[in-house]
């Protein structure tokens, strides 16, 4: 599993999933991903536990995925990870605003 949110995908896929169930399109437009890629990744979440795919049965096929249980349990890290993120962004651009006017 750590292999598996070694990389960013994993982490944005579950974070965008966090929000409640989303469809393929709604996961893709949000963190800008290709569709191959994306389908990889959630098929590998979805065989680590991490999410579950429901398939409805109308025309035109609806597939919505979630985060089971286990992986909504990895939302506080990736709160965490929120966080730390925001606050590195605003250092680097503390860090580049003084060497600008150095």
């Amino acid at each position: 599993m750590l292999t598996e949110l070694s990389g960013k995908w994993a982490i944005l896929i579950l974070h965008a999933l966090a929000s409640g169930p989303m469809r393929f399109n709604q996961i893709q437009k949000e963190i800008d991903i290709t569709q191959a890629t994306l389908a990889a990744h959630l098929k590998n979440l979805e065989s680590e536990g991490l999410l579950t795919r429901t398939v409805y049965p109308e025309v035109p096929l609806r597939v919505e995925y979630e985060l089971t249980d286990i992986g909504r349990e990895f939302e506080p890290v990736l709160d965490s990870i929120e966080v730390w993120g925001n606050k590195y962004i605003g250092y680097l651009k503390e860090r580049n605003r003084q060497d600008h006017t150095r």
